[in-house]
């Protein structure tokens, strides 16, 4: 018994090696062959971009091209896309030494992600029984990213600490995760989540979370120095956080209903981020004695207003409702990176790189509680007979379903998407924890240098003599010239 205990320990504590020379290119070339395979099987065009439009356009009456789902849609989906590659990824370049890492295995983690997630959503909503085929359109394309949005946010909690390795098996899981409970949330509960408060922040954010806790690292102290911003670093962070900034009103209204559900989405949307700002700005400036703002707060906190408003975004919170609760987000979310995520750190072993508990996970909970509030307090004389069956979808077996029993379901679908989120995470983390993955030592983190070829820093290469430029032909040695860096 004694021996096995030893192997255990020995297997599970072994030096770290963090050379993914070969495990990584096999899990890419492995898992991308595996894709074209399962496309070939499975993925077809839909009727929207299939050859056969003509056909369709016939049969359905339809006049002009001009109706086909892409024009509606692809604005919107641009959008979206633009937030995931380019929104999330230089929101996290705020630490000094890892940029590379933000951006890069952000686009790997998408790239391979969106694949998986046509797949998995398809096999749960449009599968075809009587062919066996998945059809894609502008409207996959989207849910696909919204998908990817899922495992990036859990990417913030683990942030310099993980190899890329680990990062694919964490999207593997986590599309996956996420499709299953997007199903039970979105087809089985019938709960409407057009900006994904629950089925995207509250399930992504303690995804993450539940995977840093089960890899919890004691002495990440030894990283500390790196665990940290620059100026610029801090500069290309706020270009990420423009970016989502800007296209969270797409985000959340970009697979809603035509019509004036998206219309108010997008509005709704829009109050709630500039609300948020105002009070981050705020509580940022009231917690430093010199009244300074922290730009931790205003990259992240700034953004709450937009997580929290996704479940609602369609529903008929009013103007100034979506202006409040932007106003409370932004200042539990600033709170949260105050004092939160250090207590959480030193008392329960939760170690956040981003602080996604304050900008996803709990605007995400508070959004899906709000959106189940918002959707029991709907009545006719507000909605019309019509507007409540087109905003909850209260049609075939759900037709007789009232707007209180509704948010009931709307709580019960943000409660399915914290359990999946907490549960998987942890069972993931401990998939993790094997010591195959080629993740950094505790001494090691949130380095770029450990996964990434990186050039030398400015300061660290030789001062080159300006008339140098105009002698590159000829072979005089330079130490032998007379001028030096001073007279030149």
């Amino acid at each position: 018994m004694g021996n096995c205990a030893d192997c255990m320990r020995n297997f599970f504590g072994r030096t770290k090696n963090t050379n993914v020379r070969i495990s990584l290119p096999a899990v890419c070339l492995v898992w991308q062959i595996a894709m074209i395979v399962l496309f070939g099987v499975f993925i077809r065009y839909d009727e929207e971009s299939d050859t056969h439009w003509a056909e369709h356009k016939r049969d359905h009456n339809i006049t002009s091209d001009i109706e086909n789902d892409f024009y509606f849609r692809y604005p919107s989906f641009q959008d979206v896309h633009v937030m995931i590659f380019v929104g999330f990824g230089f929101l996290m370049t705020f630490l000094k030494k890892y940029s590379f890492g933000a951006v890069g295995f952000n686009f790997m983690i998408a790239s391979f992600g969106l694949q998986w997630a046509l797949l998995m959503q398809g096999w749960f909503h449009a599968l075809d029984p009587a062919t066996g085929k998945i059809h894609i359109g502008v409207e996959s394309m989207i849910n696909a990213d919204f998908c990817c949005a899922g495992t990036l946010i859990a990417y913030g909690a683990l942030l310099g600490k993980t190899s890329p390795v680990q990062l694919l098996v964490v999207t593997l899981f986590g599309v996956t995760l996420f499709a299953v409970e997007e199903y039970i949330i979105l087809s089985l509960l019938h709960c409407r989540d057009a900006g994904g408060s629950m089925v995207i922040h509250a399930f992504g954010g303690y995804y993450g979370l539940a995977i840093s806790w089960v890899l919890y690292r004691p002495h990440l102290n030894q990283s500390k120095s790196l665990n940290g911003s620059v100026y610029h670093s801090d500069v290309f962070a706020m270009i990420g956080t423009l970016f989502l900034w800007m296209f969270w009103p797409s985000f959340n209204s970009a697979i809603t209903d035509h019509g004036d559900g998206q219309h108010r989405a997008a509005i709704n949307t829009y109050l709630a981020l500039a609300s948020s700002v105002l009070t981050t700005v705020a509580i940022s400036s009231m917690s430093d004695k010199k009244g300074k703002l922290d730009m931790v707060h205003i990259q992240n906190a700034t953004l709450a207003g937009g997580v929290a408003m996704g479940t609602a975004a369609e529903f008929m919170i009013t103007p100034y409702g979506s202006l409040i609760v932007g106003f409370c987000c932004g200042i539990i979310s600033t709170f949260g990176y105050l004092f939160v995520t250090p207590f959480l750190e030193k008392y329960l072993k939760l170690q956040d790189t981003c602080g996604i508990h304050n900008l996803h996970a709990v605007p995400g909970m508070l959004g899906g509680f709000i959106g189940a509030i918002v959707a029991a307090a709907a009545t006719e004389s507000v909605y019309s007979k019509e507007g409540l069956i087109n905003t909850f979808d209260f049609v075939g077996d759900f037709a007789d379903r009232s707007p209180g029993t509704q948010g009931g379901f709307q709580a019960a679908g943000t409660c399915v998407a914290i359990a999946f989120g907490l549960v998987g995470g942890g069972v993931v983390g401990l998939i993790l924890r094997l010591p195959i993955w080629g993740d950094p030592a505790d001494d090691n983190c949130y380095d770029d240098e450990v996964y990434w070829e990186v050039p030398e820093d400015e300061d660290s290469i030789p001062p080159v003599l300006e008339y140098n430029n105009h002698m590159i032909h000829k072979h005089q040695d330079i130490s032998e010239s007379n001028f030096s860096v001073e007279q030149s």
